[in-house]
Protein backbone atom coordinates (compact mmCIF):
# COMPACT_ATOMS: atom_id res chain seq x y z
CA UNK A 1 0.00 0.00 0.00
CA UNK A 2 1.34 3.93 -0.74
CA UNK A 3 2.28 5.61 2.17
CA UNK A 4 0.43 8.94 3.22
CA UNK A 5 3.08 11.06 1.43
CA UNK A 6 2.48 8.37 -2.07
CA UNK A 7 -1.44 9.17 -1.64
CA UNK A 8 -0.90 12.93 -1.31
CA UNK A 9 0.99 13.17 -4.12
CA UNK A 10 -1.25 10.43 -5.79
CA UNK A 11 -3.90 13.04 -5.27
CA UNK A 12 -2.66 15.77 -6.71
CA UNK A 13 -1.98 13.97 -9.64
CA UNK A 14 -5.38 12.97 -10.37
CA UNK A 15 -6.54 16.13 -10.11
CA UNK A 16 -3.74 17.61 -12.42
CA UNK A 17 -4.21 15.10 -14.60
CA UNK A 18 -8.11 16.44 -14.71
CA UNK A 19 -7.41 19.30 -15.06
CA UNK A 20 -5.06 18.77 -17.90
CA UNK A 21 -7.77 17.13 -20.19
CA UNK A 22 -9.39 20.18 -20.49
CA UNK A 23 -6.48 21.73 -21.93
CA UNK A 24 -5.26 19.34 -24.01
CA UNK A 25 -8.72 18.10 -24.87
CA UNK A 26 -7.96 18.17 -28.96
CA UNK A 27 -4.74 16.83 -29.33
CA UNK A 28 -4.28 13.72 -31.17
CA UNK A 29 -2.54 11.88 -29.07
CA UNK A 30 -3.25 12.27 -25.13
CA UNK A 31 -1.32 9.97 -22.99
CA UNK A 32 -2.23 8.59 -19.32
CA UNK A 33 1.61 7.42 -17.70
CA UNK A 34 1.14 5.29 -15.18
CA UNK A 35 4.95 3.29 -13.30
CA UNK A 36 5.33 0.61 -10.71
CA UNK A 37 7.49 1.24 -7.81
CA UNK A 38 9.35 0.21 -4.76
CA UNK A 39 8.23 1.70 -1.06
CA UNK A 40 10.40 4.71 -0.51
CA UNK A 41 10.67 6.10 -3.66
CA UNK A 42 10.29 9.99 -4.08
CA UNK A 43 10.07 13.20 -6.65
CA UNK A 44 8.64 12.86 -9.88
CA UNK A 45 9.35 9.38 -10.81
CA UNK A 46 7.44 9.81 -14.11
CA UNK A 47 9.21 13.15 -15.29
CA UNK A 48 11.38 11.15 -17.39
CA UNK A 49 8.62 9.35 -19.72
CA UNK A 50 6.43 12.32 -19.71
CA UNK A 51 9.45 14.11 -20.75
CA UNK A 52 9.72 11.43 -23.57
CA UNK A 53 6.00 11.95 -24.59
CA UNK A 54 6.71 15.63 -25.44
CA UNK A 55 9.33 14.76 -27.43
CA UNK A 56 7.15 12.17 -29.08
CA UNK A 57 4.78 14.98 -29.38
CA UNK A 58 2.52 13.89 -27.16
CA UNK A 59 0.24 15.21 -24.50
CA UNK A 60 -0.29 13.80 -20.91
CA UNK A 61 -3.47 14.04 -19.46
CA UNK A 62 -2.54 12.70 -15.95
CA UNK A 63 -0.73 10.25 -14.33
CA UNK A 64 -1.01 6.92 -11.71
CA UNK A 65 1.88 5.48 -9.67
CA UNK A 66 1.45 1.88 -7.65
CA UNK A 67 3.91 1.04 -4.86
CA UNK A 68 4.95 -2.57 -5.24
CA UNK A 69 7.62 -5.29 -4.84
CA UNK A 70 7.71 -6.50 -8.16
CA UNK A 71 5.66 -5.81 -11.44
CA UNK A 72 3.03 -7.94 -11.89
CA UNK A 73 3.54 -10.65 -14.65
CA UNK A 74 0.09 -10.34 -16.35
CA UNK A 75 -0.85 -7.38 -15.87
CA UNK A 76 2.14 -5.16 -14.58
CA UNK A 77 0.15 -3.07 -11.78
CA UNK A 78 -2.32 -5.40 -9.90
CA UNK A 79 -5.90 -6.46 -11.32
CA UNK A 80 -7.38 -3.74 -9.18
CA UNK A 81 -5.29 -0.78 -9.72
CA UNK A 82 -5.64 -1.78 -13.82
CA UNK A 83 -9.47 -1.07 -13.02
CA UNK A 84 -8.86 2.00 -11.44
CA UNK A 85 -6.32 3.01 -14.07
CA UNK A 86 -9.20 2.10 -16.44
CA UNK A 87 -11.86 4.81 -15.15
CA UNK A 88 -8.97 7.57 -14.49
CA UNK A 89 -7.64 7.32 -18.02
CA UNK A 90 -11.52 7.34 -18.90
CA UNK A 91 -11.98 10.08 -17.11
CA UNK A 92 -9.32 12.39 -18.10
CA UNK A 93 -9.91 11.84 -21.90
CA UNK A 94 -6.76 9.60 -22.69
CA UNK A 95 -6.67 7.68 -25.95
CA UNK A 96 -3.75 5.44 -24.80
CA UNK A 97 -1.97 4.50 -21.84
CA UNK A 98 1.65 5.05 -21.45
CA UNK A 99 4.05 2.44 -18.96
CA UNK A 100 7.47 3.48 -18.02
CA UNK A 101 8.97 -0.21 -18.26
CA UNK A 102 9.25 -2.34 -21.12
CA UNK A 103 6.10 -4.87 -21.06
CA UNK A 104 6.42 -8.31 -21.97
CA UNK A 105 3.76 -9.01 -24.29
CA UNK A 106 1.84 -11.21 -22.47
CA UNK A 107 1.28 -7.67 -20.15
CA UNK A 108 0.65 -5.80 -23.14
CA UNK A 109 -2.13 -7.79 -24.32
CA UNK A 110 -3.62 -8.38 -21.20
CA UNK A 111 -3.85 -4.66 -20.12
CA UNK A 112 -5.19 -3.50 -23.55
CA UNK A 113 -7.95 -6.31 -23.03
CA UNK A 114 -8.78 -4.70 -19.57
CA UNK A 115 -8.45 -0.82 -20.19
CA UNK A 116 -9.66 -1.07 -23.93
CA UNK A 117 -7.56 1.05 -25.25
CA UNK A 118 -3.68 0.53 -26.20
CA UNK A 119 -0.81 0.31 -23.99
CA UNK A 120 2.61 2.06 -24.99
CA UNK A 121 5.71 0.85 -22.95
CA UNK A 122 8.54 2.59 -22.61
CA UNK A 123 10.88 1.00 -25.10
CA UNK A 124 8.14 1.40 -27.58
CA UNK A 125 8.10 5.12 -26.81
CA UNK A 126 11.67 5.91 -27.00
CA UNK A 127 12.27 3.59 -30.59
CA UNK A 128 9.43 6.31 -32.04
CA UNK A 129 11.44 8.99 -30.92
CA UNK A 130 14.65 7.39 -32.81
CA UNK A 131 12.66 6.78 -35.74
CA UNK A 132 11.97 10.50 -36.31
CA UNK A 133 15.25 11.96 -35.47
CA UNK A 134 17.68 8.91 -37.46
CA UNK A 135 18.76 11.51 -40.73
CA UNK A 136 21.83 9.22 -41.11
CA UNK A 137 21.39 6.08 -43.32
CA UNK A 138 23.37 4.29 -41.17
CA UNK A 139 21.06 5.86 -38.51
CA UNK A 140 18.07 4.60 -39.96
CA UNK A 141 19.60 1.13 -40.31
CA UNK A 142 19.91 1.13 -36.66
CA UNK A 143 16.44 2.47 -35.80
CA UNK A 144 14.50 -0.16 -37.92
CA UNK A 145 16.73 -3.33 -36.82
CA UNK A 146 16.30 -2.23 -33.14
CA UNK A 147 11.90 -1.56 -34.06
CA UNK A 148 12.18 -6.00 -35.56
CA UNK A 149 13.99 -6.69 -32.98
CA UNK A 150 11.48 -5.27 -30.41
CA UNK A 151 8.21 -6.57 -32.20
CA UNK A 152 9.31 -10.17 -32.87
CA UNK A 153 7.78 -11.39 -30.25
CA UNK A 154 5.01 -9.21 -30.60
CA UNK A 155 3.73 -10.86 -33.70
CA UNK A 156 1.69 -13.51 -32.06
CA UNK A 157 -1.34 -11.59 -31.41
CA UNK A 158 -1.27 -9.47 -34.52
CA UNK A 159 -3.52 -12.46 -36.93
CA UNK A 160 -5.70 -14.35 -33.82
CA UNK A 161 -8.85 -13.31 -35.24
CA UNK A 162 -7.41 -15.20 -38.54
CA UNK A 163 -6.63 -18.14 -35.86
CA UNK A 164 -10.86 -19.11 -35.74
CA UNK A 165 -10.83 -19.95 -39.39
CA UNK A 166 -9.33 -22.76 -38.50
CA UNK A 167 -10.55 -26.42 -37.99
CA UNK A 168 -10.34 -29.46 -37.92
CA UNK A 169 -10.23 -31.65 -41.19
CA UNK A 170 -12.81 -35.02 -41.46
CA UNK A 171 -10.13 -37.03 -40.92
CA UNK A 172 -9.22 -35.71 -37.56
CA UNK A 173 -6.19 -33.76 -38.11
CA UNK A 174 -6.42 -29.89 -37.13
CA UNK A 175 -6.10 -27.67 -40.87
CA UNK A 176 -3.62 -24.92 -40.45
CA UNK A 177 -5.76 -21.72 -40.39
CA UNK A 178 -4.62 -18.94 -42.14
CA UNK A 179 -3.99 -16.65 -39.17
CA UNK A 180 -1.15 -19.16 -38.34
CA UNK A 181 0.28 -19.26 -41.67
CA UNK A 182 0.30 -15.54 -41.64
CA UNK A 183 2.14 -15.13 -38.31
CA UNK A 184 4.66 -17.92 -39.75
CA UNK A 185 4.83 -15.54 -42.92
CA UNK A 186 5.97 -12.59 -41.04
CA UNK A 187 8.20 -14.26 -38.83
CA UNK A 188 10.23 -14.99 -41.19
CA UNK A 189 10.30 -12.05 -43.35
CA UNK A 190 10.87 -10.26 -40.31
CA UNK A 191 13.97 -12.66 -39.37
CA UNK A 192 15.35 -11.92 -43.28
CA UNK A 193 14.92 -8.18 -43.14
CA UNK A 194 16.97 -8.31 -39.47
CA UNK A 195 19.60 -10.52 -40.99
CA UNK A 196 20.02 -8.10 -43.86
CA UNK A 197 19.90 -5.54 -41.55
CA UNK A 198 22.77 -6.40 -39.54
CA UNK A 199 24.98 -7.50 -42.81
CA UNK A 200 24.67 -4.00 -43.99
CA UNK A 201 25.31 -2.91 -40.63
CA UNK A 202 28.66 -4.92 -40.80
CA UNK A 203 29.68 -2.90 -44.22
CA UNK A 204 28.94 0.27 -41.92
CA UNK A 205 31.27 -1.09 -39.36
CA UNK A 206 34.29 -2.16 -41.97
CA UNK A 207 33.77 1.71 -43.44
CA UNK A 208 34.14 2.96 -39.93
CA UNK A 209 37.01 0.76 -39.34
CA UNK A 210 38.39 2.28 -42.33
CA UNK A 211 38.24 5.77 -41.43
CA UNK A 212 39.54 5.09 -38.02
CA UNK A 213 42.20 3.76 -39.26
CA UNK A 214 42.75 6.56 -40.95
CA UNK A 215 42.62 8.81 -37.85
CA UNK A 216 44.68 6.42 -36.23
CA UNK A 217 47.93 6.17 -38.46
CA UNK A 218 47.44 9.93 -38.00
CA UNK A 219 47.78 9.41 -34.08
CA UNK A 220 45.48 12.14 -33.26
CA UNK A 221 44.15 12.07 -29.57
CA UNK A 222 40.02 11.00 -29.84
CA UNK A 223 38.07 12.40 -27.29
CA UNK A 224 34.50 11.08 -26.94
CA UNK A 225 31.33 13.09 -25.49
CA UNK A 226 29.18 10.91 -23.28
CA UNK A 227 26.48 11.55 -20.91
CA UNK A 228 22.64 11.90 -20.65
CA UNK A 229 20.77 13.10 -23.35
CA UNK A 230 19.94 16.74 -23.35
CA UNK A 231 23.02 17.05 -20.96
CA UNK A 232 24.62 19.50 -23.65
CA UNK A 233 27.61 17.25 -25.18
CA UNK A 234 26.28 19.05 -28.84
CA UNK A 235 26.85 22.80 -27.88
CA UNK A 236 29.86 21.38 -26.30
CA UNK A 237 30.71 20.11 -29.12
CA UNK A 238 29.58 23.10 -30.89
CA UNK A 239 31.80 25.57 -28.77
CA UNK A 240 34.95 23.37 -28.83
CA UNK A 241 35.07 22.79 -32.77
CA UNK A 242 32.95 25.47 -34.08
CA UNK A 243 31.19 22.76 -35.65
CA UNK A 244 27.05 23.63 -36.46
CA UNK A 245 25.79 20.27 -34.80
CA UNK A 246 21.55 20.92 -34.54
CA UNK A 247 20.98 21.40 -31.09
CA UNK A 248 17.44 21.97 -29.29
CA UNK A 249 16.00 21.10 -25.68
CA UNK A 250 14.09 17.67 -26.78
CA UNK A 251 15.73 14.37 -25.46
CA UNK A 252 17.56 12.07 -28.02
CA UNK A 253 17.72 15.04 -30.78
CA UNK A 254 21.27 13.64 -31.14
CA UNK A 255 21.62 9.94 -32.79
CA UNK A 256 24.39 10.03 -35.90
CA UNK A 257 27.35 10.49 -34.41
CA UNK A 258 29.80 13.66 -35.34
CA UNK A 259 33.55 13.58 -35.28
CA UNK A 260 35.35 17.36 -35.39
CA UNK A 261 38.81 18.19 -35.17
CA UNK A 262 39.80 20.63 -32.16
CA UNK A 263 42.89 22.70 -32.40
CA UNK A 264 43.96 23.56 -28.61
CA UNK A 265 47.36 24.22 -27.36
CA UNK A 266 49.35 23.63 -30.66
CA UNK A 267 47.43 19.91 -31.05
CA UNK A 268 44.47 18.85 -32.66
CA UNK A 269 42.13 16.77 -31.14
CA UNK A 270 39.34 14.66 -32.69
CA UNK A 271 35.82 15.09 -30.38
CA UNK A 272 33.01 12.94 -31.33
CA UNK A 273 29.31 13.40 -30.18
CA UNK A 274 28.09 10.36 -29.69
CA UNK A 275 23.92 9.43 -28.98
CA UNK A 276 22.57 9.95 -25.77
CA UNK A 277 21.89 7.58 -22.84
CA UNK A 278 19.07 7.17 -20.72
CA UNK A 279 17.80 5.68 -17.49
CA UNK A 280 16.65 1.94 -18.20
CA UNK A 281 17.85 2.46 -22.01
CA UNK A 282 16.34 -0.84 -24.00
CA UNK A 283 19.00 -2.90 -24.53
CA UNK A 284 18.40 -3.69 -28.10
CA UNK A 285 19.22 -0.25 -28.69
CA UNK A 286 22.56 -0.70 -27.10
CA UNK A 287 22.93 -3.29 -29.00
CA UNK A 288 21.91 -1.87 -32.48
CA UNK A 289 23.86 1.11 -31.83
CA UNK A 290 27.35 -0.96 -31.37
CA UNK A 291 28.82 0.27 -34.14
CA UNK A 292 28.24 4.10 -33.47
CA UNK A 293 29.30 3.57 -29.48
CA UNK A 294 32.79 2.08 -31.41
CA UNK A 295 34.08 5.33 -31.05
CA UNK A 296 33.60 6.08 -27.60
CA UNK A 297 34.93 2.50 -26.65
CA UNK A 298 38.09 3.29 -28.62
CA UNK A 299 38.22 6.91 -27.28
CA UNK A 300 41.66 8.07 -25.64
CA UNK A 301 39.58 10.02 -22.96
CA UNK A 302 35.62 10.12 -22.44
CA UNK A 303 34.19 13.46 -21.40
CA UNK A 304 31.37 12.77 -19.08
CA UNK A 305 29.34 15.46 -19.88
CA UNK A 306 26.38 15.94 -16.71
CA UNK A 307 23.81 18.54 -16.62
CA UNK A 308 25.14 20.34 -13.25
CA UNK A 309 21.24 22.28 -12.92
CA UNK A 310 19.68 19.38 -12.09
CA UNK A 311 18.20 18.16 -8.93
CA UNK A 312 20.77 16.25 -6.91
CA UNK A 313 18.86 13.10 -6.73
CA UNK A 314 17.73 13.37 -10.66
CA UNK A 315 21.90 13.88 -11.62
CA UNK A 316 22.91 11.06 -9.12
CA UNK A 317 20.60 9.04 -11.40
CA UNK A 318 21.88 10.05 -14.63
CA UNK A 319 25.30 9.77 -14.05
CA UNK A 320 24.25 6.37 -12.86
CA UNK A 321 22.75 5.34 -15.71
CA UNK A 322 25.77 6.41 -17.92
CA UNK A 323 28.27 4.41 -16.32
CA UNK A 324 26.15 1.49 -16.27
CA UNK A 325 25.77 1.97 -20.25
CA UNK A 326 29.49 2.74 -20.66
CA UNK A 327 30.14 -0.76 -18.87
CA UNK A 328 27.59 -2.72 -21.08
CA UNK A 329 29.21 -1.50 -23.98
CA UNK A 330 33.01 -2.59 -22.65
CA UNK A 331 34.09 1.45 -22.03
CA UNK A 332 34.05 0.96 -18.25
CA UNK A 333 37.82 1.22 -18.26
CA UNK A 334 38.62 3.83 -20.84
CA UNK A 335 39.80 7.30 -18.99
CA UNK A 336 37.47 9.31 -18.06
CA UNK A 337 36.37 12.90 -16.79
CA UNK A 338 34.01 14.63 -15.39
CA UNK A 339 32.46 17.83 -17.00
CA UNK A 340 29.87 19.33 -15.05
CA UNK A 341 27.82 21.72 -17.81
CA UNK A 342 25.27 24.13 -17.54
CA UNK A 343 27.09 26.34 -14.46
CA UNK A 344 25.48 29.54 -15.79
CA UNK A 345 21.66 28.01 -14.27
CA UNK A 346 23.35 27.99 -11.25
CA UNK A 347 24.38 30.31 -8.65
CA UNK A 348 27.47 31.26 -7.18
CA UNK A 349 26.50 29.41 -3.81
CA UNK A 350 25.27 25.91 -5.79
CA UNK A 351 28.42 26.35 -7.73
CA UNK A 352 30.92 26.05 -4.57
CA UNK A 353 28.71 22.85 -3.38
CA UNK A 354 29.41 21.36 -6.16
CA UNK A 355 32.95 21.91 -6.29
CA UNK A 356 33.52 20.68 -3.02
CA UNK A 357 31.21 17.74 -3.75
CA UNK A 358 32.87 16.64 -6.99
CA UNK A 359 36.78 18.36 -6.86
CA UNK A 360 38.22 16.95 -9.66
CA UNK A 361 35.44 17.38 -12.30
CA UNK A 362 35.58 20.29 -14.48
CA UNK A 363 32.95 23.48 -14.52
CA UNK A 364 31.72 25.19 -17.27
CA UNK A 365 28.64 26.45 -19.16
CA UNK A 366 28.97 25.39 -23.19
CA UNK A 367 25.95 28.06 -23.83
CA UNK A 368 28.02 30.95 -22.78
CA UNK A 369 31.55 29.49 -23.23
CA UNK A 370 32.37 30.39 -18.96
CA UNK A 371 35.27 27.81 -18.34
CA UNK A 372 36.41 26.70 -21.97
CA UNK A 373 39.37 28.19 -21.45
CA UNK A 374 40.45 26.26 -18.31
CA UNK A 375 39.01 23.13 -19.19
CA UNK A 376 41.24 23.44 -22.50
CA UNK A 377 44.58 23.49 -20.01
CA UNK A 378 42.95 20.40 -17.87
CA UNK A 379 42.76 18.19 -21.48
CA UNK A 380 46.41 19.32 -22.37
CA UNK A 381 46.87 18.23 -18.66
CA UNK A 382 45.40 14.57 -19.14
CA UNK A 383 47.08 13.65 -22.52
CA UNK A 384 50.55 15.34 -21.34
CA UNK A 385 50.44 12.90 -18.26
CA UNK A 386 50.34 10.20 -20.89
CA UNK A 387 52.88 11.82 -23.30
CA UNK A 388 56.66 10.33 -23.41
CA UNK A 389 59.98 12.60 -24.56
CA UNK A 390 61.53 11.27 -27.73
CA UNK A 391 64.31 13.11 -29.65
CA UNK A 392 64.89 12.31 -33.29
CA UNK A 393 67.68 12.30 -36.14
CA UNK A 394 65.43 12.64 -39.68
CA UNK A 395 67.35 12.55 -42.87
CA UNK A 396 66.54 15.50 -45.01
CA UNK A 397 64.65 13.17 -47.53
CA UNK A 398 61.72 12.58 -44.82
CA UNK A 399 60.56 16.07 -44.95
CA UNK A 400 56.69 13.87 -44.80
CA UNK A 401 57.74 12.70 -41.96
CA UNK A 402 58.77 15.89 -40.72
CA UNK A 403 55.53 17.33 -41.31
CA UNK A 404 53.29 14.82 -40.08
CA UNK A 405 54.81 15.05 -36.72
CA UNK A 406 54.76 18.73 -36.90
CA UNK A 407 50.78 17.99 -37.39
CA UNK A 408 50.56 15.73 -34.48
CA UNK A 409 52.86 17.28 -31.88
CA UNK A 410 52.22 20.83 -32.49
CA UNK A 411 55.33 23.08 -31.90
CA UNK A 412 58.84 21.06 -31.14
CA UNK A 413 62.35 21.74 -30.66
CA UNK A 414 64.15 20.97 -34.06
CA UNK A 415 67.72 21.95 -35.26
CA UNK A 416 68.83 21.79 -38.34
CA UNK A 417 72.36 19.17 -38.66
CA UNK A 418 74.62 18.48 -42.13
CA UNK A 419 72.96 14.98 -41.07
CA UNK A 420 69.18 15.85 -41.29
CA UNK A 421 67.02 17.57 -38.59
CA UNK A 422 67.28 17.06 -34.65
CA UNK A 423 64.01 16.92 -33.16
CA UNK A 424 63.07 16.74 -29.38
CA UNK A 425 59.29 16.34 -28.70
CA UNK A 426 56.50 14.54 -26.56
CA UNK A 427 54.45 12.43 -28.22
CA UNK A 428 51.64 9.74 -27.63
CA UNK A 429 53.19 6.06 -27.11
CA UNK A 430 52.34 4.87 -30.22
CA UNK A 431 53.57 7.50 -32.19
CA UNK A 432 57.01 6.94 -30.05
CA UNK A 433 57.07 3.32 -31.25
CA UNK A 434 56.32 4.68 -35.25
CA UNK A 435 59.40 6.44 -34.83
CA UNK A 436 61.86 4.13 -33.42
CA UNK A 437 64.19 3.81 -35.81
CA UNK A 438 64.91 7.49 -36.01
CA UNK A 439 65.29 7.52 -32.54
CA UNK A 440 69.19 9.74 -31.39
CA UNK A 441 70.88 6.41 -29.44
CA UNK A 442 72.80 8.74 -27.01
CA UNK A 443 68.67 9.64 -25.75
CA UNK A 444 67.14 6.09 -25.86
CA UNK A 445 65.55 5.53 -22.42
CA UNK A 446 67.50 2.47 -20.81
CA UNK A 447 65.78 -0.86 -21.29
Amino acid sequence: MPNRSRQGRTEQTRSHGAGAADHVARAKQRAFCIGVLESGDDGDELAELKELLRTAGVAVVGQELQNREQVHPNTYVGPGKLEEIKELAKAADANFVAVDDELSPRQERNMEGVLGMPVVDRTATILDIFAAHAHSAEGKLQVELAQLQYNMARMRGLWTHLERLGGVSSGGFATRGPGESQIETDRRLARNRISALKARLEEVKGTRATMRAERERAHLPQIALAGYTNAGKSTLLNQLTGAEVGVRDRLFHTLDPTTRTWRLLGRTYLVTDTVGFIRKLPHQLVQAFGATLEETRRADLILHVVDASAEDEDREEMMRAVDEVLEEIGAGDRPRLLVLNKMDALEPDAQEVLQRRFPDAVMLSAATGEGIESFGERIAEEFERRLQDIELLLPFQEGARLAELHDIVGDLEREDTPDGVRVKARVPQGVAERYGRFVVADSAPAT
